[in-house]
């Protein structure tokens, strides 16, 4: 992976232009090789402005944040540099990991959103800057900039990944996943932050595949349509057997309790900011989404989880036999211009649900725009899901070059 001291020589050079740093010191304390111990040693690690790294400012993406450094590495951080990474800077977050996007670019073709909510960190790894990034997930904020710049992006199952040190916007939903250039490199990450007991034997077998289309949520155009086609008949000249379920009225149900769920809990955790000093910093876009979620009764709150928890024991068991499902990432390549992250509706279900996701980036449209496929396993799947894509989709992968 690519050293510390050269990821943060690329990031000064150039984050100019792609403006995916939030916060770079001026120079880079790099460790003694007798902390370098471990499968990351010497890596630069991009932190999203989210999660917290000692020495180094927390604004998630706000001004109505404190701009002191951080005393101590959340949890995750302490495991990554245990392990040998050397973290080189904050990366860019759309305001409180939710919608108002900060200055970042897409490296891929610069008038495109990058995505969001962790618009830096997906930024930084596809312009080059570093090979590793955290990032988190709410709705969407992980695999769909990794779509939009054309990296490999991980969101793992929830509650799997320690969330000290994070600034959570909601408790049922947010969870902390990475970025990389590769899927060896994201299963590198994941043996430290997921670490496991004995290895499991790969199966002997081609995979047995569920396919996703979501047709009834959200409309694919033609380059992501073929991406998702072309990943599938891959898998079937490798002998992968397909089925295809139509789900479609669960899938409208989970989205709106995926709605429901991230307002109601995102306006409790702000409701503090909100009512203080400060709440004329907030932008007009999160402070109506607090508005909204202290709208919804306590009531209603609690009938939505019951029918998740429903939803989630029914799926397990329509799934069971699985061994991962293939469905769209996006609705298509960045959307041109800086003023939204685009959508991240086929990216919902699977945070609601807690599901491992992961996006792999296959193709480029004729404007040179990163198209891919999600693959998305059942809870505590991780190295397993990995383990199929690393097998799998690795020759078929296209993640450009910097």
């Amino acid at each position: 992976m690519l050293d510390a001291r050269e990821a943060w020589a690329r990031s000064k050079a150039r984050d100019a232009d792609i403006k995916a740093w939030a916060w770079l010191p001026e120079e880079l304390a790099y460790p003694p090789a007798s902390d370098l111990q471990g499968p990351l040693a010497g890596a630069g690690l991009g932190v999203k402005d989210v999660i917290d790294v000692a020495g180094m400012p927390t604004r998630s993406g706000s001004p109505a944040t404190s701009a002191e450094p951080a005393r101590w590495d959340a949890a995750c951080v302490t495991q990554l540099r245990a392990a040998g990474a050397v973290p080189i800077g904050k990366t860019v977050t759309a305001e409180f990991a939710y919608a108002s996007p900060g200055p970042t670019r897409n490296p891929r073709l610069a008038t495109h959103t990058p995505g969001g909510s962790s618009s830096g960190s997906a930024a930084a790894v596809a312009a080059g800057m570093v090979d590793i990034a955290l990032g988190t997930q709410t709705g969407g904020s992980m695999i769909r900039p990794a779509a939009f710049c054309g990296v490999v992006g991980f969101k793992p199952t929830f509650g799997r990944v320690h969330r000290q040190g994070m600034s959570v916007l909601c408790d049922s939903l947010d969870t902390i996943g990475w970025f990389s250039r590769t899927v060896s490199q994201s299963q590198a990450v994941a043996s430290v932050l997921l670490p496991r007991g004995e290895p499991q034997p790969e199966p002997a077998r081609a995979p047995r595949v569920a396919l996703l289309g979501c047709e009834t949520i959200g409309q694919l155009d033609a380059a992501s349509r073929q991406a998702l086609d072309d990943c599938v008949a891959r898998l079937q000249e490798q002998g992968a057997t397909v089925a295809a379920p139509v789900l479609d009225a669960d899938l409208q149900s989970l989205l709106h309790i995926h709605t429901q769920t991230m307002l109601a809990e995102l306006a409790r955790g702000l409701q503090p900011l909100a009512r203080s000093a400060q709440a004329g910093l907030m932008s007009p876009v999160l402070r109506e989404a607090v508005k909204r979620g202290l709208d919804i009764p306590h009531a209603d709150y609690a009938r939505l989880q019951r029918a998740r928890e429903r939803l989630s024991r029914e799926w397990r068991l329509r799934f069971g036999e699985v061994d991962f499902i293939v469905t769209p990432s996006a609705p298509g390549p960045a959307p041109a211009g800086l003023q939204s992250t685009g959508s991240s509706v086929f990216n919902r279900v699977w945070s609601l649900l807690g599901w491992p996701a992961l996006h792999l980036p296959t193709a480029v449209t004729d404007m040179g725009l990163p198209v891919g496929v999600q693959w998305v396993a059942l809870p505590d799947q991780d190295h397993s899901l990995l383990g199929w894509a690393a097998r799998n989709a690795g020759q078929s992968m296209h993640t450009g070059t910097n």
